[in-house]
């Protein structure tokens, strides 16, 4: 196992990072998080629950965290541009 984890570590993989913040409605503060899905497809998703009629829109951030958001609560939505990340040592 130690071999598998030095050798994702010394691969230099790269991964795909969106920001996106969410503000509530009658709320001073903001969702926050970054997700491994594309900013196309975030869109998508919100896009497809407004036009749906749909009570909540579902979210997964790049650590597995689901967050479910009322879709009659959200003020705005800002989705970052991709960025790609480094995993790992670069030798």
């Amino acid at each position: 196992m130690c071999r598998n984890l030095v050798g994702l570590l010394q691969s230099g993989q790269e991964r795909q990072v969106v920001d996106v913040k969410i503000g509530i409605k009658q709320s001073a503060r903001e969702l926050s998080f970054e997700s491994n899905e594309s900013a196309s497809s975030i869109e998508s998703t919100l896009s497809a629950a407004f036009a749906g009629g749909s009570a909540t829109v579902k979210f997964t951030d790049n650590k597995g965290r689901q967050f479910l958001v009322p879709t009659d609560s959200i003020a705005y939505v800002e989705i970052g541009a991709e960025e790609t990340r480094r995993v790992g040592f670069i030798a």
